[in-house]
């Protein structure tokens, strides 16, 4: 195992940092836009679809709905906000579903509803990368939510293995824990200053004010991240699998390695449009 999730991290990692960083907004978009058409492939039969054809209709599904915002977004840019929000919303209220678990799961157990839930992680995703990635610095932008999430699960591995006795939420990930999540939390906090002074040193200088809305823009960030795992593994546990396909070898599916992604770049996106923050050109 551990040598498939080698091999497979190898050849994922340069076409993931050749698409992210190097790639101009089109062929961006439809980078991330294949991302998120092979995760609701793989949320189908999270949603309960387990026929190929229902799985591939539904990935059709989504990557029009994705050609669709981008059409509306360009000539209502306007509505760039309404999506990051209701993305955020959503988030809002998963917090209250993972919370509830196994309570509660009349609310959204129906297929459709699964489904819906499904266009409300993925399509708010795309939008959000689209975000960042037409700001100025925009790769050092989506590589510090990158780190966010890294520093969040690697202070949450490290805290939690050693003194992870109490769980964040055993009925849906017994392997999350309370030292895990403030481990992470401690983690992410230092990547924040990290960056934060990198940003002022080498980039622009930073104000008071400004240093103070990026540090609320990761916590807020870090935070929702964990979640975007969590959400994940409660769907799991009540579809009654380990992973959300094969497809990755090692390493799961393609949802699970986005699923903390999915849930930051949005609330990172909305976070910054609603403080007005970001980076100069």
């Amino acid at each position: 195992m551990f040598k498939q999730r080698v091999l497979t991290a190898l050849v994922l990692a340069p076409i993931m940092i050749g698409g992210i960083f190097l790639l101009p907004l089109k062929p961006f978009a439809f980078f991330i836009a294949a991302i998120a058409t092979l995760g609701a492939w793989e949320w189908a039969n999270i949603a309960g679809y387990q026929r190929t054809w229902s799985r591939v209709l539904y990935a059709l599904v989504v990557f029009v709905c994705l050609y669709i915002s981008a059409r509306l977004l360009r000539v209502f840019p306007e509505w760039l906000i309404v999506y990051l929000a209701l993305g955020t919303l959503w988030w809002a209220l998963a917090f209250a579903l993972v919370h509830r678990y196994p309570g509660g799961t009349r609310v959204w157990q129906a297929r459709p509803m699964r489904a819906m839930l499904g266009l409300c992680v993925l399509i708010p995703m795309w939008v959000g990368f689209m975000h960042l990635k037409e700001q100025p610095h925009s790769s050092l932008l989506i590589f510090y939510v990158m780190l966010i999430v890294w520093g969040a699960d690697t202070g949450a591995y490290f805290s939690g293995k050693r003194w992870g006795n109490t769980k964040l939420a055993p009925e849906v990930s017994p392997g999350k824990s309370w030292a895990g999540f403030w481990g992470g939390f401690a983690t992410t906090l230092a990547i924040a200053a990290g960056f934060g002074t990198y940003i002022h040193y080498w980039v622009e200088p930073m104000t008071l004010t400004s240093s103070w809305k990026l540090l609320v823009i990761t916590v807020v960030t870090m935070v929702i991240s964990v979640l975007g795992d969590l959400v994940e593994s409660m769907m799991k546990r009540h579809r009654g699998i380990k992973d959300s396909s094969s497809m990755l070898p090692g390493h799961g599916g393609v949802l699970d390695r986005i699923d903390s992604m999915a849930a930051a770049v949005p609330v990172f996106a909305f976070c910054m449009v609603v403080l007005n923050w970001g980076l100069s050109a």
